[in-house]
């Protein structure tokens, strides 16, 4: 597995290259957002360790321009802030996971594992089973990677996948956000619920033709989240 470091200062780029080697990984850096995108074109790395605030061009920047061109490589998101408003950022925009500096190397690597494995395992049961999800006029094609509305097909980031295959596996159960949490993200997020709500607002925003009345993903208030089965 192959994962790009990008972090303008060089101590974090030596330390987090040293400890992903020791764990068995190939490693490619880039020092700013610019060298960032080239580096994704050129070496298509499995994963990417993003700083937020970079030279050129910031780390929102670069995810941004990354998603847009359709690009899913998994993104954990570095940043030095601890706001919940930073990390809501980066979410927002197509990140898949997040960690504060400073951190531990032990902590990269948990992190760095859970995603590759997530991401790399996804909706493994549906894709075994070669099964179709459908509800109404909604259908996932998980071995493929595919969503279509309407028989037009619609672009997901992984963790928006996942969370969507994983709600319409679970249709008509009310799921609270802890459940969602261990299900999608598969380990601690320190009750950091905040990340589910995010996702949900992304899938409604592709999904739902109204996004404030949804016909599919409803919100079951106090508790969490009820996918509906349409015919």
């Amino acid at each position: 597995m192959k994962i790009l470091i990008v972090d303008d200062e060089q101590p974090i780029r030596t330390l987090l290259d040293y400890n992903l080697k020791q764990s068995n990984y190939e490693t490619v850096m880039a020092a700013d957002g610019k060298e960032a995108i080239l580096m994704v074109e050129s070496e298509n790395p499995d994963l990417i360790l993003l700083d937020l605030m970079l030279p050129v061009m910031d780390g929102v920047e670069v995810c941004k321009t990354l998603r847009q061109r359709n690009i899913n490589t998994p993104i954990i998101m570095l940043t030095a802030k601890g706001e919940e408003t930073d990390k809501v950022i980066g979410l927002e925009i197509g990140a898949d996971d997040y960690m504060t500096k400073p951190f531990s190397p032990r902590e990269v690597i948990a992190r760095v594992k859970a995603v590759l494995r997530r991401t790399g395992d996804r909706s493994e049961n549906a894709i075994e089973n070669g099964q179709v999800l459908t509800s109404g006029e909604l259908t996932v094609h998980p071995e493929q990677y595919e969503v279509q509305l309407k028989g037009e097909s619609l672009d997901f980031t992984p963790k928006e996948f996942e969370l969507l295959v994983y709600f319409m596996q679970n249709k008509n159960r009310v799921l609270n956000r802890d459940q969602l949490l261990s299900a999608v993200w598969n380990y601690d997020f320190a009750g950091d619920t905040r990340i589910v709500d995010v996702h949900v607002s992304h899938l409604r925003e592709k999904i739902e033709e109204n996004t404030r009345k949804p016909d599919y993903i409803k919100t079951v208030r106090g508790i969490g989240y009820k996918f509906e089965e349409k015919n």
